[in-house]
């Protein structure tokens, strides 16, 4: 048994990666290729939150305006001003950061209800603008014709091939997000999650940390949002609706705040599961409600606290709490 575990826990994260790299190959169903790219967009969606949420403490419920941003900022860059689609994507996480850091300004003294009602307040002036800005935006018509990327002479257009693109920059985000969570900042935004005034009574500058934990927040959420521009190729006002916050939150809440296994599989899970449910008709929206009411009434910590026990199981650790030296944070 001991084998099992030492070759489980050296081996599992590549078994992961290889599987990841060969999914195309096994599905090639269009369809499921592109709710499949729309679920890694979402969970790298949903690992920007938990960058927010789950290391400060800190709930954003207009986090979308973010992603809003992003797609429009990329979608407008690319289509009036012709600009390369990869450097499409870099700005669209500028604009968003810097969104970010015009809100996070007068508002990162703000906690608990006061700084989500702010956030949410974002989200609406956001959309507003995306609707009435006509001359930028295209206003309820929305933005046609958004290009797909290209490396060198090669557009990725297929679903199979912009799966590899998705598949990319959701590992790099969350190597990103494993390397802040044990960063000295990230150690930093960890106490303040704890307890602010205990963390800036060590001398942590709460507000300092809580902006830059913002930024990065928003960076991912808007270079997310040109990933769904671009695959879409179209955008329109009604998909960045301040509602749709709501369900970001649900894949954030249900994979388990501060976990990034948990904000993957929260946001693949929620985003596949209605897709899954739409033979049954309208009666999927009851069964993905009770879905959901289960796995936080019996899975507490969410899905991220019971991968990681089923982790530690196989890893051979005895300990309840005990983790992998290398395993998911």
């Amino acid at each position: 048994m001991q084998v099992f575990h030492k070759v489980y826990k050296s081996t599992r994260i590549w078994i992961l990666l290889v599987l990841g790299l060969i999914f195309p190959f096994i599905v090639t169903n269009n369809y499921f290729l592109q709710v499949t790219n729309l679920a890694m967009i979402f969970a790298i969606m949903t690992l920007s939150l938990n960058i927010l949420s789950g290391c400060t403490g800190l709930m954003s419920v207009g986090h979308i305006a973010f992603y809003g941003i992003g797609a429009y900022t990329s979608a407008i860059l690319t289509t009036e001003f012709g600009v390369p689609v990869f450097f499409g994507f870099l700005m669209a996480g500028v604009v968003s950061a810097l969104g970010s850091l015009l809100l996070g300004l007068p508002t990162m003294r703000l906690r608990g209800m006061y700084f989500a009602v702010a956030t949410l307040a974002f989200g609406e002036v956001v959309y507003q603008l995306i609707v009435n800005l006509v001359d930028l935006t295209g206003g309820t018509k929305g933005i046609r014709g958004i290009p797909p990327p290209q490396i060198f002479d090669m557009s990725i257009r297929r679903y199979g091939h912009y799966y590899y693109l998705c598949f990319v920059i959701l590992v790099l985000t969350i190597i990103c997000c494993r390397n802040l969570i044990y960063s000295r900042p990230g150690r930093a935004m960890l106490a303040i999650r704890e307890n602010d005034i205990a963390a800036e009574a060590m001398g942590v500058n709460i507000v300092w940390y809580k902006l830059i934990s913002f930024m990065i927040s928003a960076f991912f959420a808007g270079v997310a949002g040109a990933l769904y521009a671009h695959q879409i190729r179209y955008i329109s006002p009604e998909t960045f609706a301040s509602a749709e916050s709501s369900a970001v939150l649900a894949m954030m809440v249900v994979g388990g705040i501060g976990s990034i296994a948990g904000a993957v599989l929260g946001g693949v899970g929620l985003t596949v599961l209605p897709e899954l449910l739409r033979g049954f008709g309208n009666i999927r929206l009851v069964i993905y409600g009770a879905a959901v009411v289960a796995i936080i009434i019996f899975a507490p910590k969410g899905l991220g606290g019971l991968i990681e026990r089923i982790d530690s199981f196989l890893c051979g650790n005895t300990k309840k709490r005990q983790r992998c030296n290398d395993g998911y944070p």
